[in-house]
Protein backbone atom coordinates (compact mmCIF):
# COMPACT_ATOMS: atom_id res chain seq x y z
CA UNK A 1 0.00 0.00 0.00
CA UNK A 2 1.52 3.05 -0.67
CA UNK A 3 2.54 5.20 2.30
CA UNK A 4 1.08 8.51 1.73
CA UNK A 5 -2.48 6.72 1.25
CA UNK A 6 -1.89 4.87 4.34
CA UNK A 7 -1.54 8.17 5.95
CA UNK A 8 -4.50 9.66 4.25
CA UNK A 9 -6.73 6.68 5.95
CA UNK A 10 -4.94 7.04 9.27
CA UNK A 11 -3.61 3.73 8.90
CA UNK A 12 0.09 4.95 8.72
CA UNK A 13 1.02 6.06 12.51
CA UNK A 14 -0.22 7.42 15.68
CA UNK A 15 -0.87 10.90 14.41
CA UNK A 16 -3.32 9.68 11.53
CA UNK A 17 -5.00 7.36 14.51
CA UNK A 18 -5.60 10.52 17.11
CA UNK A 19 -7.20 12.37 13.98
CA UNK A 20 -9.90 9.39 13.23
CA UNK A 21 -10.80 9.46 17.18
CA UNK A 22 -12.68 12.79 16.61
CA UNK A 23 -15.56 12.56 15.00
CA UNK A 24 -16.48 16.60 14.65
CA UNK A 25 -12.75 17.18 12.54
CA UNK A 26 -12.80 17.91 9.44
CA UNK A 27 -10.82 16.14 6.70
CA UNK A 28 -7.24 16.88 6.88
CA UNK A 29 -5.57 19.70 4.22
CA UNK A 30 -4.11 16.72 1.98
CA UNK A 31 -7.63 15.47 1.23
CA UNK A 32 -7.50 19.12 -0.56
CA UNK A 33 -3.80 19.38 -2.22
CA UNK A 34 -3.03 15.86 -2.97
CA UNK A 35 -2.46 14.87 -6.38
CA UNK A 36 -2.85 10.46 -4.99
CA UNK A 37 -5.87 11.69 -3.83
CA UNK A 38 -7.60 13.84 -6.80
CA UNK A 39 -6.81 10.31 -8.80
CA UNK A 40 -8.44 8.31 -6.60
CA UNK A 41 -11.49 10.24 -6.57
CA UNK A 42 -11.78 10.19 -9.78
CA UNK A 43 -12.13 6.53 -9.96
CA UNK A 44 -13.80 5.97 -6.34
CA UNK A 45 -16.24 9.17 -6.75
CA UNK A 46 -16.56 10.77 -10.24
CA UNK A 47 -16.41 7.36 -12.96
CA UNK A 48 -18.95 5.56 -10.40
CA UNK A 49 -21.44 7.81 -8.87
CA UNK A 50 -24.81 9.52 -10.46
CA UNK A 51 -23.61 13.25 -11.31
CA UNK A 52 -26.60 15.65 -12.18
CA UNK A 53 -25.56 17.51 -15.28
CA UNK A 54 -28.22 19.66 -17.04
CA UNK A 55 -32.05 20.05 -17.42
CA UNK A 56 -33.81 17.95 -20.23
CA UNK A 57 -35.06 21.86 -21.72
CA UNK A 58 -31.69 22.63 -23.07
CA UNK A 59 -31.81 19.42 -24.94
CA UNK A 60 -35.63 20.09 -27.29
CA UNK A 61 -34.56 19.34 -30.78
CA UNK A 62 -33.57 16.31 -32.36
CA UNK A 63 -30.28 16.16 -33.39
CA UNK A 64 -29.54 18.83 -30.32
CA UNK A 65 -26.38 18.34 -28.08
CA UNK A 66 -23.76 19.50 -24.93
CA UNK A 67 -20.58 18.71 -24.11
CA UNK A 68 -19.60 18.13 -20.51
CA UNK A 69 -16.83 17.71 -18.76
CA UNK A 70 -15.77 16.72 -15.25
CA UNK A 71 -12.43 15.34 -13.42
CA UNK A 72 -10.89 14.84 -16.94
CA UNK A 73 -13.79 12.50 -18.29
CA UNK A 74 -15.48 14.14 -21.33
CA UNK A 75 -18.61 13.51 -22.60
CA UNK A 76 -22.01 14.29 -24.97
CA UNK A 77 -25.61 14.33 -24.14
CA UNK A 78 -27.68 14.55 -27.28
CA UNK A 79 -31.75 14.03 -28.43
CA UNK A 80 -32.06 11.59 -30.69
CA UNK A 81 -34.72 10.66 -33.38
CA UNK A 82 -36.75 9.02 -31.28
CA UNK A 83 -36.55 11.33 -28.54
CA UNK A 84 -34.08 10.02 -26.13
CA UNK A 85 -31.09 11.72 -24.70
CA UNK A 86 -28.39 9.51 -25.34
CA UNK A 87 -24.84 9.85 -23.02
CA UNK A 88 -21.44 9.01 -25.00
CA UNK A 89 -17.58 9.44 -24.28
CA UNK A 90 -16.13 12.64 -26.02
CA UNK A 91 -13.77 10.06 -27.69
CA UNK A 92 -13.83 8.36 -31.27
CA UNK A 93 -13.68 4.59 -31.14
CA UNK A 94 -11.23 4.56 -33.64
CA UNK A 95 -8.45 6.50 -32.47
CA UNK A 96 -9.84 8.64 -29.18
CA UNK A 97 -9.28 12.02 -31.10
CA UNK A 98 -12.51 14.03 -29.84
CA UNK A 99 -15.77 13.63 -31.49
CA UNK A 100 -16.94 17.37 -30.99
CA UNK A 101 -14.91 20.44 -30.41
CA UNK A 102 -17.53 22.82 -29.58
CA UNK A 103 -19.58 23.29 -26.48
CA UNK A 104 -23.21 22.65 -27.78
CA UNK A 105 -24.18 21.95 -31.59
CA UNK A 106 -27.15 20.51 -33.47
CA UNK A 107 -26.22 17.62 -36.13
CA UNK A 108 -27.60 14.62 -38.19
CA UNK A 109 -24.76 13.21 -37.45
CA UNK A 110 -21.27 12.45 -35.58
CA UNK A 111 -18.18 13.05 -37.68
CA UNK A 112 -14.66 13.19 -36.26
CA UNK A 113 -12.51 14.86 -38.53
CA UNK A 114 -9.55 12.55 -37.65
CA UNK A 115 -10.01 9.46 -39.83
CA UNK A 116 -13.73 10.34 -40.37
CA UNK A 117 -15.36 7.84 -38.65
CA UNK A 118 -19.18 8.80 -38.20
CA UNK A 119 -21.81 7.75 -35.73
CA UNK A 120 -25.63 8.16 -35.10
CA UNK A 121 -27.18 10.10 -32.80
CA UNK A 122 -27.95 6.93 -31.22
CA UNK A 123 -24.28 6.04 -30.70
CA UNK A 124 -23.69 3.81 -33.49
CA UNK A 125 -20.91 3.74 -35.80
CA UNK A 126 -22.33 4.52 -39.28
CA UNK A 127 -19.37 4.76 -41.17
CA UNK A 128 -15.61 3.79 -40.63
CA UNK A 129 -14.01 4.77 -44.43
CA UNK A 130 -11.69 1.62 -45.83
CA UNK A 131 -12.94 -0.55 -43.26
CA UNK A 132 -15.78 -2.19 -44.96
CA UNK A 133 -12.97 -4.27 -46.75
CA UNK A 134 -11.92 -5.91 -43.71
CA UNK A 135 -13.82 -9.44 -43.05
CA UNK A 136 -13.55 -9.66 -39.30
CA UNK A 137 -14.59 -5.97 -38.57
CA UNK A 138 -17.48 -5.36 -36.58
CA UNK A 139 -19.59 -2.51 -36.80
CA UNK A 140 -21.72 -3.33 -34.02
CA UNK A 141 -18.91 -3.20 -31.98
CA UNK A 142 -17.89 0.03 -32.69
CA UNK A 143 -20.26 2.56 -31.99
CA UNK A 144 -19.24 5.52 -29.16
CA UNK A 145 -18.39 4.49 -25.83
CA UNK A 146 -21.60 4.77 -24.06
CA UNK A 147 -22.91 6.44 -20.47
CA UNK A 148 -25.81 5.84 -18.66
CA UNK A 149 -28.18 8.63 -18.64
CA UNK A 150 -31.47 8.86 -16.42
CA UNK A 151 -33.91 11.64 -16.80
CA UNK A 152 -35.66 12.54 -13.30
CA UNK A 153 -39.63 13.14 -12.76
CA UNK A 154 -38.79 17.21 -12.69
CA UNK A 155 -36.99 16.75 -15.83
CA UNK A 156 -33.17 17.26 -14.96
CA UNK A 157 -30.68 15.01 -16.26
CA UNK A 158 -28.18 12.62 -14.91
CA UNK A 159 -25.07 10.62 -16.27
CA UNK A 160 -23.36 7.67 -14.95
CA UNK A 161 -19.79 7.31 -16.55
CA UNK A 162 -19.81 3.33 -15.19
CA UNK A 163 -18.51 1.57 -18.00
CA UNK A 164 -20.44 -1.57 -17.65
CA UNK A 165 -23.67 -2.87 -19.61
CA UNK A 166 -25.69 -1.94 -16.33
CA UNK A 167 -23.99 0.61 -13.40
CA UNK A 168 -22.51 -0.95 -10.28
CA UNK A 169 -24.77 2.07 -8.49
CA UNK A 170 -28.65 2.16 -8.72
CA UNK A 171 -29.15 5.89 -9.30
CA UNK A 172 -32.39 4.83 -6.60
CA UNK A 173 -29.37 3.96 -3.75
CA UNK A 174 -28.35 7.52 -3.59
CA UNK A 175 -31.32 9.84 -4.68
CA UNK A 176 -34.40 8.00 -3.36
CA UNK A 177 -36.83 10.87 -2.86
CA UNK A 178 -34.75 13.34 -3.82
CA UNK A 179 -36.85 13.84 -7.21
CA UNK A 180 -40.15 13.90 -5.60
CA UNK A 181 -39.41 16.58 -2.46
CA UNK A 182 -42.83 17.68 -1.22
CA UNK A 183 -41.36 21.56 -1.36
CA UNK A 184 -41.19 21.20 -5.21
CA UNK A 185 -45.32 21.05 -5.25
CA UNK A 186 -45.04 24.63 -5.54
CA UNK A 187 -42.88 24.59 -8.95
CA UNK A 188 -43.48 23.54 -12.56
CA UNK A 189 -40.59 22.95 -14.26
CA UNK A 190 -42.15 23.02 -17.63
CA UNK A 191 -43.02 26.59 -17.32
CA UNK A 192 -39.27 27.54 -17.18
CA UNK A 193 -36.80 27.79 -19.89
CA UNK A 194 -33.21 28.21 -20.61
CA UNK A 195 -31.53 31.46 -20.50
CA UNK A 196 -27.79 31.12 -20.10
CA UNK A 197 -24.83 29.58 -18.29
CA UNK A 198 -21.94 31.61 -16.72
CA UNK A 199 -18.23 30.07 -15.35
CA UNK A 200 -15.68 30.99 -12.38
CA UNK A 201 -12.17 29.51 -13.04
CA UNK A 202 -11.55 29.18 -9.24
CA UNK A 203 -7.99 28.16 -7.77
CA UNK A 204 -9.22 25.50 -5.15
CA UNK A 205 -10.47 21.80 -4.28
CA UNK A 206 -13.66 20.77 -5.46
CA UNK A 207 -14.31 20.07 -1.63
CA UNK A 208 -13.47 23.42 -0.54
CA UNK A 209 -16.53 24.77 -2.59
CA UNK A 210 -19.05 21.40 -1.53
CA UNK A 211 -18.49 21.85 2.53
CA UNK A 212 -19.01 25.85 1.78
CA UNK A 213 -22.20 25.39 -0.19
CA UNK A 214 -23.26 23.02 2.58
CA UNK A 215 -23.35 25.22 5.31
CA UNK A 216 -24.86 29.17 6.29
CA UNK A 217 -22.47 29.36 9.63
CA UNK A 218 -20.54 31.96 7.10
CA UNK A 219 -23.98 33.67 5.60
CA UNK A 220 -24.21 36.20 7.99
CA UNK A 221 -20.68 37.54 7.65
CA UNK A 222 -19.97 37.16 3.89
CA UNK A 223 -23.46 37.67 2.36
CA UNK A 224 -25.78 40.61 2.46
CA UNK A 225 -27.97 39.22 -0.06
CA UNK A 226 -28.91 36.27 1.74
CA UNK A 227 -31.44 37.30 4.48
CA UNK A 228 -33.77 38.56 1.60
CA UNK A 229 -34.32 35.32 -0.15
CA UNK A 230 -34.21 33.13 3.49
CA UNK A 231 -34.65 33.52 7.11
CA UNK A 232 -31.59 32.59 8.67
CA UNK A 233 -32.52 32.03 12.23
CA UNK A 234 -34.61 28.51 10.75
CA UNK A 235 -31.78 27.58 8.38
CA UNK A 236 -30.99 23.44 8.69
CA UNK A 237 -29.86 20.87 6.77
CA UNK A 238 -31.16 17.48 6.20
CA UNK A 239 -28.87 14.64 4.94
CA UNK A 240 -29.92 11.56 3.44
CA UNK A 241 -27.73 8.42 1.68
CA UNK A 242 -26.36 11.10 -1.52
CA UNK A 243 -28.39 14.31 -0.93
CA UNK A 244 -28.23 17.37 1.35
CA UNK A 245 -31.55 19.31 1.45
CA UNK A 246 -31.46 22.67 2.70
CA UNK A 247 -34.40 24.66 4.26
CA UNK A 248 -35.20 27.94 5.70
CA UNK A 249 -38.48 29.86 6.42
CA UNK A 250 -40.37 32.21 3.35
CA UNK A 251 -41.50 35.00 5.22
CA UNK A 252 -44.62 36.53 3.33
CA UNK A 253 -42.70 39.45 1.51
CA UNK A 254 -40.10 36.96 0.56
CA UNK A 255 -43.10 34.94 -1.01
CA UNK A 256 -45.00 37.94 -2.53
CA UNK A 257 -41.53 38.69 -4.24
CA UNK A 258 -41.07 35.31 -5.57
CA UNK A 259 -38.17 34.35 -3.37
CA UNK A 260 -39.59 31.14 -1.89
CA UNK A 261 -35.98 29.03 -2.36
CA UNK A 262 -35.76 24.91 -2.44
CA UNK A 263 -31.95 24.20 -2.58
CA UNK A 264 -30.67 20.78 -2.70
CA UNK A 265 -26.97 19.39 -3.05
CA UNK A 266 -26.51 16.01 -4.85
CA UNK A 267 -23.55 14.48 -4.12
CA UNK A 268 -20.80 14.19 -4.91
CA UNK A 269 -20.54 17.90 -7.06
CA UNK A 270 -23.90 19.48 -8.27
CA UNK A 271 -27.02 21.26 -6.60
CA UNK A 272 -29.47 23.16 -7.92
CA UNK A 273 -31.84 26.43 -6.16
CA UNK A 274 -34.99 26.91 -7.36
CA UNK A 275 -37.51 29.75 -6.74
CA UNK A 276 -40.93 30.83 -8.46
CA UNK A 277 -39.23 33.05 -11.27
CA UNK A 278 -35.70 31.00 -11.57
CA UNK A 279 -33.85 28.12 -10.86
CA UNK A 280 -29.75 27.03 -11.63
CA UNK A 281 -28.05 24.16 -11.83
CA UNK A 282 -24.48 24.51 -10.10
CA UNK A 283 -21.23 22.02 -10.90
CA UNK A 284 -17.87 22.10 -8.91
CA UNK A 285 -16.37 20.41 -11.69
CA UNK A 286 -12.45 19.58 -10.51
CA UNK A 287 -9.35 19.67 -12.83
CA UNK A 288 -6.94 19.28 -10.46
CA UNK A 289 -6.13 18.74 -6.93
CA UNK A 290 -6.27 22.61 -6.66
CA UNK A 291 -8.04 23.92 -9.44
CA UNK A 292 -11.86 23.45 -10.44
CA UNK A 293 -14.35 25.48 -12.06
CA UNK A 294 -17.85 26.56 -10.96
CA UNK A 295 -19.94 26.08 -13.65
CA UNK A 296 -23.96 27.26 -13.65
CA UNK A 297 -26.77 27.05 -15.90
CA UNK A 298 -29.95 29.45 -15.44
CA UNK A 299 -33.31 28.76 -16.36
CA UNK A 300 -36.34 31.25 -15.82
CA UNK A 301 -39.89 31.30 -15.69
CA UNK A 302 -41.52 32.25 -19.15
CA UNK A 303 -43.84 34.21 -17.26
CA UNK A 304 -41.36 35.85 -15.39
CA UNK A 305 -40.91 39.66 -15.81
CA UNK A 306 -37.17 40.80 -16.68
CA UNK A 307 -37.74 42.70 -13.30
CA UNK A 308 -38.31 39.51 -11.35
CA UNK A 309 -36.05 37.63 -13.13
CA UNK A 310 -32.95 39.85 -12.51
CA UNK A 311 -33.23 40.20 -8.83
CA UNK A 312 -32.62 36.97 -8.29
CA UNK A 313 -30.50 36.07 -11.20
CA UNK A 314 -28.43 39.29 -9.58
CA UNK A 315 -28.44 37.94 -5.67
CA UNK A 316 -27.20 34.34 -6.70
CA UNK A 317 -24.15 36.12 -8.85
CA UNK A 318 -23.15 38.08 -6.08
CA UNK A 319 -23.20 35.21 -3.75
CA UNK A 320 -21.20 32.66 -5.93
CA UNK A 321 -18.29 35.25 -6.56
CA UNK A 322 -18.72 36.12 -2.41
CA UNK A 323 -18.04 32.63 -2.22
CA UNK A 324 -15.02 31.92 -4.80
CA UNK A 325 -13.08 35.08 -2.62
CA UNK A 326 -13.62 32.54 0.84
CA UNK A 327 -12.64 28.98 -1.01
CA UNK A 328 -9.70 31.01 -2.88
CA UNK A 329 -8.28 32.13 0.43
CA UNK A 330 -8.67 28.71 2.26
CA UNK A 331 -7.12 27.21 -0.42
CA UNK A 332 -3.88 29.27 -0.22
CA UNK A 333 -4.06 28.29 2.99
CA UNK A 334 -4.45 24.55 3.02
CA UNK A 335 -1.06 24.68 0.46
CA UNK A 336 1.04 26.35 2.91
CA UNK A 337 1.36 23.29 4.99
CA UNK A 338 0.66 24.91 8.59
CA UNK A 339 -3.21 23.97 8.71
CA UNK A 340 -3.85 20.57 9.47
CA UNK A 341 -8.05 20.63 9.74
CA UNK A 342 -10.28 22.45 12.52
CA UNK A 343 -13.32 21.95 14.31
CA UNK A 344 -16.73 21.57 13.02
CA UNK A 345 -19.79 22.53 14.54
CA UNK A 346 -22.21 19.78 14.72
CA UNK A 347 -25.14 21.49 13.88
CA UNK A 348 -24.19 24.99 12.07
CA UNK A 349 -21.61 22.49 9.81
CA UNK A 350 -24.28 19.63 9.61
CA UNK A 351 -24.00 19.44 5.66
CA UNK A 352 -20.07 19.69 5.17
CA UNK A 353 -19.71 17.35 8.10
CA UNK A 354 -22.24 14.41 6.02
CA UNK A 355 -20.80 15.54 3.00
CA UNK A 356 -16.84 14.65 4.34
CA UNK A 357 -18.27 11.30 5.45
CA UNK A 358 -19.72 10.44 2.27
CA UNK A 359 -16.32 11.20 0.79
CA UNK A 360 -14.59 9.40 3.02
CA UNK A 361 -16.53 6.51 3.11
CA UNK A 362 -16.76 6.45 -0.85
CA UNK A 363 -13.10 6.86 -1.38
CA UNK A 364 -11.77 4.72 1.51
CA UNK A 365 -14.37 1.99 0.46
CA UNK A 366 -13.19 2.07 -3.36
CA UNK A 367 -9.50 1.68 -1.72
CA UNK A 368 -9.61 -1.37 -0.53
CA UNK A 369 -11.28 -2.60 -3.28
CA UNK A 370 -7.77 -2.32 -5.07
CA UNK A 371 -6.07 -3.29 -2.39
CA UNK A 372 -7.63 -6.70 -2.72
CA UNK A 373 -7.55 -6.67 -6.30
CA UNK A 374 -3.87 -5.10 -6.11
CA UNK A 375 -4.38 -2.93 -9.22
CA UNK A 376 -6.44 0.40 -9.63
CA UNK A 377 -9.79 0.16 -10.51
CA UNK A 378 -11.19 2.56 -13.16
CA UNK A 379 -15.37 2.13 -13.56
CA UNK A 380 -15.15 4.39 -16.46
CA UNK A 381 -12.35 2.62 -18.40
CA UNK A 382 -13.14 1.07 -21.69
CA UNK A 383 -13.83 -2.92 -21.76
CA UNK A 384 -11.92 -4.68 -24.45
CA UNK A 385 -13.03 -7.87 -26.24
CA UNK A 386 -12.13 -11.26 -25.52
CA UNK A 387 -10.24 -11.22 -28.63
CA UNK A 388 -7.93 -8.68 -27.66
CA UNK A 389 -5.51 -10.98 -26.14
CA UNK A 390 -2.05 -9.36 -27.43
CA UNK A 391 -3.67 -5.33 -25.94
CA UNK A 392 -4.26 -7.35 -22.63
CA UNK A 393 -0.22 -8.77 -22.80
CA UNK A 394 0.88 -4.94 -23.45
CA UNK A 395 -1.12 -3.37 -20.60
CA UNK A 396 0.49 -6.08 -18.08
CA UNK A 397 3.75 -4.98 -19.34
CA UNK A 398 3.31 -1.00 -19.06
CA UNK A 399 1.93 -1.83 -15.65
CA UNK A 400 4.71 -4.18 -14.89
CA UNK A 401 6.98 -1.04 -15.70
CA UNK A 402 5.24 1.07 -13.45
CA UNK A 403 3.92 3.61 -16.13
CA UNK A 404 0.52 4.05 -15.85
CA UNK A 405 -0.28 6.82 -13.07
CA UNK A 406 0.36 6.56 -9.32
CA UNK A 407 1.31 2.91 -9.50
CA UNK A 408 3.33 2.96 -6.38
CA UNK A 409 2.57 0.21 -4.45
CA UNK A 410 0.37 -1.55 -6.83
CA UNK A 411 0.63 -4.55 -9.47
CA UNK A 412 -1.29 -5.68 -12.35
Amino acid sequence: MAPALLNYFGLGGSEAAKEDKSALRALPASWYTSQEMYELERRAIFSRKWLLVTHKLRLGQTGDWLRYDVAGFQFVLCRDRDGNINGFHNVCRHRAFPVVLEEKGTSKIFACKYHGWSYGLNGKLAKAPGYQDLDDFDKNKNGLLPIHVRIDHNGFVWVNLDGKEKPEIAWEEDFQGADTQKRFGIYDFDNYQYDHTWTMDAAYNWKIAADNYNECYHCATTHPDVPALADLSSYSVNTKAGWIQHDAATTPEQAAAGLTVASTYFFPNASFNVTPHFFFIQRFVPSGPTCSSMRYEVFRNKNSSDEDFELVNGMYKRIMSEDKYLCNLQQQNLNSGVFVNGEMHPKMEKGPLYFQKVVRDTVQTHYKREQAAKHEIWPARQSLPNSALVSEKDIDFCSGLACQTNQEGLVW
